[in-house]
């Protein structure tokens, strides 16, 4: 109430000097049917000046409210309504900040305890490959049963690289390191790495690119990205067929033969915890590896698209704009 009437205060005695003051006034001198003419045009006058006079008193705050602006509070404010509504807007982004550094912390400190645990994680399981190696040639009878437990740990590697990197990515721009790469020695690395991957799934790369493309992007995150999309071009393909990268026209293309992807699924497979009908049938899709090439894509800005069809499905990655030819 109190503020209300601070803020109508001035419309108040406008009221009180033109309809009460004027008119008895007026009585008094000369008779008011005699002035009727006059009272109008003062009673206008008056108002007249109390709205420009509110319109000046407000005119910041109307232009804070009209204007798409992120700054939440009004700069010197000047009418009762104007401080109190400035008062309030200096509460909520003051809970806002606070909110914001909250979740900052929190996601420092996932952050911190995921990095941890996967470092935690990879160290008996570096013991046990080291074991694996060491061993898998001495007893022929236990060869199989040795293959069998280094890949399951080769997977388990995998999947805890995969969530050390979705960890990471959530701070992608600060860890960029732009700079020129061979496209085919980066590709080939990575076809070394799922080498036993390839072989356990009877498939082989058939990997067509010169050795004279370079191109300018991030080797590491690059390299996760062709990581996942030949992991999963292993995963999701038919046994004793190939799986094709070559390059052409600046475009990276990385193809298999396997059952075609749904057209409805095409739209969503790279969106985050989505595993699509082929992840639920293999029970060991995460949702993250896809979701991770699409915010690493985007970030180095490399254009992107899939095509399924026909059994065969096709990612093409556009390098045009970063490649360079070496001389």
């Amino acid at each position: 109430m109190k503020l209300f009437l601070q803020d109508h205060i001035s419309i108040i005695v406008v009221y009180i000097l033109t309809f009460l003051g004027f008119p008895i006034g007026m009585q008094l001198l000369d008779g008011f049917e005699n002035h009727y003419v006059y009272f109008v045009f003062l009673a206008t006058v008056l108002l007249v000046i109390l709205l420009y006079i509110r319109y000046l008193r407000r005119k910041k705050m109307y232009a804070h409210i009209e204007k798409q602006t992120d700054d939440f509070v009004i700069y010197r404010p000047l009418a009762p309504y104007e401080k109190a509504y400035a008062k309030q807007l200096q509460s909520i982004q003051a809970l806002l900040l606070a909110q914001e550094e909250q979740y900052k912390q929190f996601s420092l400190e996932q952050q911190v305890m995921i990095s941890h645990s996967v470092h935690q994680m990879k160290t008996p399981l570096s013991v046990i490959q080291l074991l694996i190696q060491s061993n898998q040639w001495k007893e022929a009878t236990l060869l199989l049963e040795w293959q069998k437990v280094k890949i399951q740990c080769d997977k388990l590697n995998y999947s805890l690289n995969q969530l050390l990197t979705y960890s990471r990515s959530t701070n992608l721009m600060a860890d960029l390191k732009i700079e020129p790469i061979q496209l085919r020695g980066i590709v080939q690395e990575v076809i070394n790495d799922l080498k036993d991957y390839f072989i356990e799934e009877e498939m082989f790369p058939k990997c067509i690119i010169q050795d004279n493309v370079l191109l300018y992007s991030d080797r590491k995150w690059l390299k996760v990205v062709i990581y996942q999309l030949l992991s999963n071009a292993v995963k999701y393909g038919e046994r004793h067929s190939s799986v094709n990268i070559y390059f052409e026209d600046g475009h990276l293309l990385i193809k298999n033969i396997g059952d075609t992807i749904p057209e409805n699924e095409i739209t969503r497979i790279f969106d985050l915890y989505y595993t699509g009908t082929k992840g639920r049938i293999k029970g060991e899709s995460t949702g993250i590896g896809l979701y991770l090439v699409k915010r690493i894509l985007t970030t180095l800005d490399h254009p992107f698209q899939l095509h399924s069809a026909n059994n065969e499905t096709t990612i093409t990655i556009d390098f045009s704009n970063s490649i360079k030819k070496a001389i």
